[in-house]
């Protein structure tokens, strides 16, 4: 399956995030800002909201002379004696903060060996699941989630996706003409989040944006009841911000 490439700015982010790491890590002893900013080439501005979000991370920590340690979230994922269970820990608790900040739920979903599985969730009472009436997995075309999946694979993996799922009509606003949906995958931007308006469900409104590490295919994605419709596209520029902490915790 080959991917469509074209980085977003929370994957810039993390690589960047990931260069600090990389010095942080190679100084034991600890690191001052101003010889980060020196050995990662990284402007002031931008060094100090990377160092911002990985300490909120719990990656990096700042020790008593103010010169920057790796921190315990990092030693837990970067062990492989319980890595799996160490970032799924991490993963739920990045979008449980992002849930509380968006005030929508929020998904994290993998395109796996040609299906759709959304893998972990933060909801609430506030902030209720989509009500999935119909499978994920045979809804790509509909999903804010499967359209950001698709919108990641090549044209042959996306028409090899829709061959093998009927593209049904869910609601009145549902795309079934799959030449339609292939054009509007191939013209939607990597950079912008794809919305779903009540093409899943009536009721509910979605975003997603994808998560690639490597040849991972995946997608962040938040849902909200219609009556907060107008939250929309604020709600999905927020969750483009913070889909760098979850592509670093990948990426690690």
């Amino acid at each position: 399956m080959a991917l469509k490439h074209e980085p977003t700015a929370p994957y810039h982010s993390a690589q960047d995030a990931l260069r600090v790491l990389e010095t942080v890590s190679r100084h034991s002893t600890g690191v001052t800002d101003a010889e980060l900013a020196r050995q990662t080439r990284l402007d002031t501005e931008r060094l100090t909201a990377l160092l911002r979000m990985l300490r909120r991370e719990g990656y990096v920590e700042q020790i008593a002379d103010g010169a920057y340690v790796t921190g315990a979230a990092l030693s837990r994922l970067g062990s492989a004696h319980g890595r799996d269970q160490a970032l799924r820990a991490k993963l739920q608790q990045t979008i449980d903060r992002l849930r509380d900040s968006v005030g929508a739920a929020i998904y994290i979903s993998r395109y796996v060996d040609g299906e759709i599985h959304v893998t972990q969730c933060a909801t609430g009472p506030a902030t209720p699941a989509v009500n999935e009436w119909v499978d994920f997995r045979s809804s790509a075309h509909a999903s804010a989630i499967g359209k950001s999946l698709l919108g990641q694979l090549d044209h042959n993996g996306r028409r090899d996706h829709l061959s093998r799922h009927r593209m049904a009509r869910l609601t009145s606003r549902t795309i079934t003409n799959e030449r339609l949906l292939l054009s509007r995958l191939d013209a939607h931007p990597a950079t912008v989040p794809v919305l779903d308006l009540q093409e899943y469900a009536i009721g509910t409104v979605c975003a997603a944006v994808p998560i690639t590490a490597g040849s991972s295919v995946g997608c962040l994605a938040l849902s909200l009841p219609v009556e907060h419709a107008h939250r929309l596209r604020q709600a999905a520029d927020t969750l483009n911000r913070g889909a760098a902490p979850v592509l670093l915790s990948l990426a690690i």
